[in-house]
């Protein structure tokens, strides 16, 4: 069932503002709570059914929040965004990394094709035969004679008559489609077809908890795309496994973990946001997880009574422009937008009864919509542990990284 509490804990209320006030931290910030990231870990692993879960980087955004959720069982690989980030990851010392999205950064995949340590951990996704020419001629640039590692995304799109439901991936659909694309590669001496991706991105992060008609219709749609999708993934990893001993397929997100590991057609899930639990995976049913990441933002004016505004605020997630993709205002409970101004980029206005006991410089602690993006606007996290104590984890802004 969805989880019931959405505040900071107490140790978080108790450490963070303390540092704030000290001066050792200034906001806005952001904390993580550990005892809720393990336990997040901890649920994800159990709603694998045995099955390793690679972990979605762009979800977590920090070299040190992927080594502490890499440490937990069950967990091995990483599912990178970029090519570049895959690079400086492997830099880092990690060693199984599958590039979750096509890449046509010329610069990177030259990089990648000179480096021997690069080419046997990074795997770079491919849907067409332009994204083979990319990295064959990356591969004569290098003077390098390869091969690259590469896998096939597959489109797990629910196709209903006159509508498309799920993310616009891949244009590989069929099962010829994909026998064709493997052909291609594997004539190429400079590739090896090592996987296949197969995410299923409107089970993993569509809602199945709500009540009445909308609840109704997306436990519909959940349900359909799998059952026209199984058969459909099944004859794809057989067409493409005719030329290639595939190493891995992927499938899944934090949302669909049971239901995608049921179907038996993947040898590996991935996730990332769950380890955070941003406010997207509040009306899961199956989703037992604990809010583990929050931002924290002062108060640095009262404009009027019942009014509260804090610094920034405004960090809106991606995807269509609507409610849903705000902040929520979690602590103190009871604090609203503003109706005219909403989350603001240099300030929140809110308002409600919780700002009674709201003064200038207090803190607001909110959760993101969305996971990673929250770290876009820091430089570091807050690790707080049970005991109290806290390390300081850099975000890839931190490090002066950017996903590119």
């Amino acid at each position: 069932m969805p989880s019931t509490s959405t505040s900071p804990s107490q140790t978080l209320l108790a450490v963070v503002p303390g540092l704030i006030d000290a001066g050792e931290v200034s906001a806005p910030c952001a904390a993580v709570d550990i005892a809720a990231f393990d336990y997040n870990a901890a649920q994800m692993q159990q709603r694998s059914k045995g099955l390793p879960i690679r972990v979605a980087s762009k979800s977590l955004r920090s070299v040190a929040a992927l080594r502490r959720a890499l440490s937990h069982p069950g967990f091995q690989g990483i599912l990178s965004y970029s090519v570049p980030e895959a690079i400086n990851l492997a830099r880092e010392g990690f060693d199984d990394i599958v590039v979750a999205y096509p890449s046509v950064n010329k610069v990177a995949l030259r990089e990648l094709a000179s480096d021997d340590q690069l080419r046997s951990t990074i795997t770079v996704m491919v849907d067409c035969v332009e994204h083979l020419d990319l990295i064959s001629f990356a591969v004569q640039e290098a003077g390098n004679p390869g091969p690259i590692r590469v896998s096939i995304d597959l489109d797990c799109t629910l196709h209903l008559p006159g509508l498309v439901i799920g993310p616009r991936r891949s244009p590989i659909r069929t099962p010829e489609q994909t026998d064709e694309l493997a052909r291609q590669i594997t004539a190429r001496t400079e590739l090896a077809l090592v996987g296949l991706m197969a995410y299923e991105g409107q089970v993993a992060s569509v809602a199945d908890a709500e009540s009445g008609i909308p609840g109704a219709v997306k436990r519909w749609l959940r349900t359909t795309s799998m059952d026209q999708l199984g058969p459909r993934r099944a004859e794809c990893i057989a067409a493409a496994r005719q030329h290639a001993d595939l190493e891995f397929v992927n499938g899944g997100g934090t949302g669909s973990l049971d239901v995608s590991a049921a179907e038996g057609t993947l040898t590996e899930l991935a996730a990332g946001s769950g380890f955070y639990t941003p406010v997207i995976f509040d009306n899961f049913a199956d989703i037992n997880h604990k809010p583990s990441a929050f931002f924290i933002c002062q108060v640095s004016r009262i404009p009027a009574p019942g009014w509260a505004t804090v610094n920034s605020g405004g960090w809106i997630a991606s995807g269509p422009p609507a409610a849903d993709r705000v902040p929520v205002p979690v602590y103190p409970a009871g604090l609203q937008y503003s109706a005219t101004e909403g989350a603001g980029e240099v300030q929140t206005p809110l308002h409600g009864p919780a700002t009674s006991s709201l003064g200038v410089g207090d803190t607001v602690w909110f959760r993101h919509a969305k996971a990673g993006e929250m770290t876009e606007h820091v430089d570091n996290i807050i690790a707080v542990f049970p005991d109290g104590t806290t390390e300081t984890w850099d975000t890839y802004r931190g490090q002066g990284w950017t996903l590119r």
